[in-house]
Protein backbone atom coordinates (compact mmCIF):
# COMPACT_ATOMS: atom_id res chain seq x y z
CA UNK A 1 0.00 0.00 0.00
CA UNK A 2 1.63 3.49 -0.96
CA UNK A 3 1.74 6.25 1.39
CA UNK A 4 -1.90 7.30 1.87
CA UNK A 5 -0.74 11.06 2.87
CA UNK A 6 0.00 11.37 -1.09
CA UNK A 7 -2.88 11.51 -3.55
CA UNK A 8 -0.42 10.73 -6.66
CA UNK A 9 3.03 9.09 -6.84
CA UNK A 10 3.59 11.88 -8.31
CA UNK A 11 3.12 14.32 -5.16
CA UNK A 12 6.74 12.93 -3.58
CA UNK A 13 8.20 15.22 -6.42
CA UNK A 14 6.41 18.12 -5.22
CA UNK A 15 8.56 20.14 -2.99
CA UNK A 16 5.37 21.92 -1.48
CA UNK A 17 4.26 18.50 -0.80
CA UNK A 18 7.45 17.01 0.88
CA UNK A 19 8.20 19.80 3.04
CA UNK A 20 4.10 19.55 4.00
CA UNK A 21 5.51 15.91 5.23
CA UNK A 22 7.97 17.47 7.05
CA UNK A 23 6.22 19.88 9.07
CA UNK A 24 3.36 17.34 9.85
CA UNK A 25 6.52 15.28 11.37
CA UNK A 26 7.69 18.10 13.49
CA UNK A 27 3.85 19.16 14.58
CA UNK A 28 3.00 16.06 15.60
CA UNK A 29 5.96 15.47 17.76
CA UNK A 30 5.49 18.75 19.19
CA UNK A 31 1.96 17.64 19.76
CA UNK A 32 2.29 15.21 22.06
CA UNK A 33 4.95 17.27 23.85
CA UNK A 34 2.69 20.12 24.34
CA UNK A 35 0.23 17.21 25.42
CA UNK A 36 2.22 16.83 28.27
CA UNK A 37 2.43 20.61 29.15
CA UNK A 38 5.74 20.01 30.89
CA UNK A 39 6.97 23.84 30.87
CA UNK A 40 3.24 24.32 32.78
CA UNK A 41 3.54 21.28 35.28
CA UNK A 42 7.03 22.53 35.73
CA UNK A 43 6.20 25.99 36.06
CA UNK A 44 3.39 25.26 39.14
CA UNK A 45 5.99 23.21 40.99
CA UNK A 46 9.21 25.18 41.09
CA UNK A 47 6.66 28.03 41.94
CA UNK A 48 5.64 26.41 44.44
CA UNK A 49 1.59 27.34 43.38
CA UNK A 50 -1.23 24.05 44.21
CA UNK A 51 -3.32 24.70 41.84
CA UNK A 52 -3.80 22.38 38.62
CA UNK A 53 -3.30 23.05 35.03
CA UNK A 54 -6.65 23.55 33.90
CA UNK A 55 -7.53 26.01 37.20
CA UNK A 56 -4.58 28.12 35.87
CA UNK A 57 -6.16 27.91 31.96
CA UNK A 58 -9.04 29.89 34.00
CA UNK A 59 -7.02 32.24 35.24
CA UNK A 60 -4.89 33.10 32.45
CA UNK A 61 -8.40 33.50 30.28
CA UNK A 62 -10.09 35.60 33.00
CA UNK A 63 -6.75 37.81 32.80
CA UNK A 64 -6.97 37.60 28.98
CA UNK A 65 -3.57 38.36 28.04
CA UNK A 66 -4.04 40.40 24.53
CA UNK A 67 -1.48 38.56 22.04
CA UNK A 68 -2.68 35.35 23.65
CA UNK A 69 -6.44 35.91 22.99
CA UNK A 70 -6.95 38.95 21.23
CA UNK A 71 -8.61 40.75 23.42
CA UNK A 72 -9.42 44.70 23.41
CA UNK A 73 -9.13 47.38 25.47
CA UNK A 74 -11.73 47.42 28.47
CA UNK A 75 -13.58 44.07 26.93
CA UNK A 76 -15.30 42.22 29.53
CA UNK A 77 -15.01 38.80 30.81
CA UNK A 78 -17.42 36.56 31.96
CA UNK A 79 -18.19 32.79 32.22
CA UNK A 80 -19.07 32.37 28.40
CA UNK A 81 -15.65 34.69 27.73
CA UNK A 82 -13.76 32.04 29.41
CA UNK A 83 -15.79 28.82 27.68
CA UNK A 84 -14.74 30.87 24.52
CA UNK A 85 -11.19 31.57 24.98
CA UNK A 86 -10.27 27.74 26.32
CA UNK A 87 -12.51 26.33 24.29
CA UNK A 88 -14.35 24.28 26.85
CA UNK A 89 -18.06 23.86 27.58
CA UNK A 90 -19.86 26.67 29.32
CA UNK A 91 -20.64 24.12 32.79
CA UNK A 92 -17.03 22.97 32.79
CA UNK A 93 -15.99 26.97 32.47
CA UNK A 94 -18.97 27.92 35.24
CA UNK A 95 -17.52 25.27 37.49
CA UNK A 96 -13.81 26.04 37.03
CA UNK A 97 -14.53 29.73 37.41
CA UNK A 98 -16.42 29.01 40.74
CA UNK A 99 -13.57 27.06 42.38
CA UNK A 100 -11.02 30.03 41.59
CA UNK A 101 -13.64 32.39 42.95
CA UNK A 102 -14.14 30.48 45.65
CA UNK A 103 -10.54 29.56 46.70
CA UNK A 104 -9.67 33.57 46.33
CA UNK A 105 -8.41 34.16 43.13
CA UNK A 106 -10.89 35.82 41.03
CA UNK A 107 -13.95 37.57 41.74
CA UNK A 108 -17.15 38.44 40.06
CA UNK A 109 -18.70 42.13 39.74
CA UNK A 110 -21.52 44.18 38.20
CA UNK A 111 -21.00 45.32 34.16
CA UNK A 112 -20.34 48.73 33.96
CA UNK A 113 -21.69 48.69 30.56
CA UNK A 114 -24.79 46.44 31.97
CA UNK A 115 -25.40 46.58 35.27
CA UNK A 116 -27.93 43.23 34.34
CA UNK A 117 -24.78 41.18 33.73
CA UNK A 118 -21.65 39.42 35.74
CA UNK A 119 -18.44 39.86 34.84
CA UNK A 120 -15.05 38.04 36.47
CA UNK A 121 -11.52 39.89 37.23
CA UNK A 122 -8.59 38.26 38.85
CA UNK A 123 -7.69 39.10 42.69
CA UNK A 124 -4.43 40.88 43.40
CA UNK A 125 -3.00 37.10 44.63
CA UNK A 126 -4.83 35.67 41.02
CA UNK A 127 -2.92 37.94 38.71
CA UNK A 128 0.09 37.52 41.03
CA UNK A 129 -0.21 33.88 39.55
CA UNK A 130 -0.44 34.62 36.15
CA UNK A 131 2.07 37.00 35.78
CA UNK A 132 4.37 34.44 37.63
CA UNK A 133 3.88 31.53 35.35
CA UNK A 134 3.89 34.12 32.36
CA UNK A 135 7.13 35.21 33.57
CA UNK A 136 8.86 31.50 34.22
CA UNK A 137 7.90 31.06 30.78
CA UNK A 138 9.33 33.89 29.18
CA UNK A 139 12.53 32.88 31.06
CA UNK A 140 12.67 29.81 29.45
CA UNK A 141 11.57 30.74 26.27
CA UNK A 142 13.52 33.31 26.12
CA UNK A 143 16.88 31.53 26.99
CA UNK A 144 16.35 29.45 24.02
CA UNK A 145 15.59 32.02 22.05
CA UNK A 146 18.68 33.97 22.71
CA UNK A 147 20.47 31.30 21.37
CA UNK A 148 18.97 32.22 17.96
CA UNK A 149 20.56 34.99 15.55
CA UNK A 150 18.38 38.45 15.83
CA UNK A 151 17.72 37.70 12.02
CA UNK A 152 16.21 34.28 12.98
CA UNK A 153 13.98 35.46 15.21
CA UNK A 154 13.11 38.52 13.06
CA UNK A 155 11.73 35.69 10.02
CA UNK A 156 10.10 33.17 12.34
CA UNK A 157 7.17 34.88 14.35
CA UNK A 158 6.20 36.11 10.97
CA UNK A 159 6.30 32.45 9.53
CA UNK A 160 4.44 31.43 12.18
CA UNK A 161 1.88 33.43 12.27
CA UNK A 162 1.32 32.66 8.54
CA UNK A 163 1.34 29.05 9.16
CA UNK A 164 -0.74 29.12 11.76
CA UNK A 165 -3.59 30.09 9.29
CA UNK A 166 -3.12 27.56 7.32
CA UNK A 167 -6.41 25.78 8.32
CA UNK A 168 -8.32 28.57 8.72
CA UNK A 169 -9.51 28.25 4.74
CA UNK A 170 -9.87 24.55 5.00
CA UNK A 171 -12.90 24.36 3.19
CA UNK A 172 -12.15 26.24 -0.10
CA UNK A 173 -8.83 24.04 0.10
CA UNK A 174 -10.69 21.00 0.22
CA UNK A 175 -13.28 21.89 -2.80
CA UNK A 176 -10.17 22.44 -4.70
CA UNK A 177 -8.96 18.63 -4.12
CA UNK A 178 -12.32 17.02 -4.09
CA UNK A 179 -10.64 14.73 -7.30
CA UNK A 180 -7.84 13.63 -5.03
CA UNK A 181 -9.42 13.62 -1.75
CA UNK A 182 -12.28 11.24 -3.78
CA UNK A 183 -9.26 8.94 -4.51
CA UNK A 184 -7.56 8.34 -1.26
CA UNK A 185 -10.74 7.70 0.10
CA UNK A 186 -11.11 4.81 -2.28
CA UNK A 187 -7.58 3.44 -1.08
CA UNK A 188 -8.55 3.13 2.53
CA UNK A 189 -9.34 -0.13 3.56
CA UNK A 190 -11.48 -1.67 5.89
CA UNK A 191 -11.93 -4.80 8.53
CA UNK A 192 -14.73 -7.10 6.98
CA UNK A 193 -16.49 -9.21 9.45
CA UNK A 194 -13.64 -11.80 10.00
CA UNK A 195 -11.15 -8.82 10.87
CA UNK A 196 -9.52 -9.68 7.85
CA UNK A 197 -8.88 -6.29 5.70
CA UNK A 198 -10.23 -5.93 2.92
CA UNK A 199 -10.77 -2.84 0.51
Amino acid sequence: MGDLSLAHKSQTDNPAMVAAQQIDAVMQNWRRRIAKREVGHAALRDLGISLDLPQLDVLTAIAGPQPEFLTVEGEETMVSTVAQRLGIDPSRASRLVAEMVQSGYAERAVSQADSRRTILRLTKAGQSIVDAVRGYKFLLMGDFLSEWSEEDRKQFLPLLKRFSEWSEDIDRRRESFTAEIEDLAKRVERPDADGARSA
